[in-house]
């Protein structure tokens, strides 16, 4: 059957209780995030320094089964920084998917280190292990219980795969990888609070992982982000250098080494506090936001809502179609469906794509060239009441 992209906006506008304007993602605040920020302001300890701030990463480490929680301005500075305490040095190589946010390979880039893209899974739209080792395979040499790419002569240090739209990758054969080449998980778990594989919380399985709490996320600080781990010395060591190094000391001042101010405001720990109390009922609302997409686009030949894959549970942070590139024009939809008041978007430009990154080394990306325009992410603010939570 043919498809009114028209009829389906107006469709889309009615799921969520038929607004006018339908965002991409927007927060949901109620009384407990009111009551918290009063509180902190009232306290007078609203900047790095605060009771919310430890509270929020307590709270955020057992939410994700790990040790330890540190929080921080946003997610790409928690990735930098969980690239940074494993060893990631300059010149260095780091897999990534090339279909993933640009805040991934910006991150390495930072350490003066050099993204090293790779191809994705159709399963997942995350990186795809089996690919991985059939490259390396094909560029790697083992020296000194290093993984040298052949063809530059740099160290491959790290892989970071990336939980796309709260979908987890295929972690076991990953981490499998991982010990056999020697490389260095750090999981790019921006989008994916809330989700499991083989029912363990995502972010848990590398040496460290990265969250972000941006605005549009599963849940939000404002701005925000953390890097979890498993390991007390490396916990401790971000903790400091995500603080400006400076050594403590009751008065005085004084900075070890060359840190960055990172830390997360003690207001925004506030809102967090609030928002990780409500993170389960926010995903049961997802999901079931997805059953709705399902029944709209389910007799609709050549468009398919993508599914959290085997093995895991997602969190649906972005609700995700797939269309049939020869039957419809993925940038005609998006500009009707945003004319329209239903905010859409594209993936991301593949990585290897932009002017910054297309000289790195690449894999086959025969997946990540498929999919590039096939994808279309809906509004997925969660569907709770009128839109409003108390």
């Amino acid at each position: 059957m043919s498809i009114d992209w028209h009829e389906i906006a107006q469709d889309i506008k009615r799921i969520h209780s038929g607004k006018e304007f339908v965002a991409l993602h927007e927060p949901t605040f109620g009384k407990k995030e009111l009551e918290n920020v009063t509180e902190c302001i009232k306290s007078g300890w609203v900047s790095s320094v605060g009771e919310f701030v430890e509270k929020f990463e307590k709270k955020l480490a057992d939410y994700s089964g790990v040790k330890y929680a540190i929080a921080v301005v946003n997610g790409t500075a928690a990735l930098h920084i969980a690239l940074k305490v494993v060893g990631v040095q300059p010149n260095d190589e780091v897999f990534m998917p090339a279909l993933t946010f640009i805040a991934t390979a910006n991150s390495v880039s930072y350490l003066q280190a050099i993204p090293h893209f790779v191809d994705v899974s159709d399963q997942t739209l995350g990186l795809d292990p089996v690919k991985l080792e059939e490259h390396i395979q094909k560029i790697g040499i083992t020296k000194n219980g290093q993984l040298i790419n052949r063809l530059t002569g740099r160290i491959i240090r790290a892989v970071v795969p990336m939980h796309t739209f709260g979908h987890s990758i295929d972690l076991d054969p990953l981490i499998e990888l991982c010990e056999r080449y020697n490389l260095v998980l750090v999981e790019d778990a921006a989008e994916s609070l809330g989700s499991y594989y083989k029912g363990r919380p995502t972010g848990g399985f590398g040496r460290t992982a990265a969250i972000s709490f941006n605005g549009n996320k599963i849940i939000t600080t404002g701005g925000g982000g953390a890097i979890l781990t498993n390991d007390a010395n490396l916990a401790n060591y971000a903790k400091h250098i995500t603080t400006t190094a400076k050594v403590p000391h009751s008065w005085d001042y004084c900075h070890d080494e060359i840190g960055f101010n990172y830390r997360l405001p003690n207001i925004n720990a506030a809102l967090g506090c609030a928002q990780l109390e409500k993170i389960d009922e926010f995903i049961d609302s997802k999901r079931k936001l997805t059953y709705k997409y399902e029944q709209l686009f389910s007799n609709i030949n050549g468009v398919s809502v993508f599914k959290e894959p085997p093995l895991s549970k997602s969190n649906y942070w972005l609700q995700t179609i797939l269309i049939d590139e020869k039957k419809f024009n993925r940038d005609k939809i998006l500009s009707t469906l945003n004319e329209l008041g239903v905010m859409a978007r594209p993936i991301w430009k593949p990585l290897h794509e932009l002017k910054m990154y297309n000289a790195c080394p690449k894999a086959d990306l025969t997946v990540t060239e498929f999919l590039k325009l096939k994808i279309i992410n809906l509004p997925s603010t969660p569907i709770i009441g009128e839109g409003k939570w108390e």
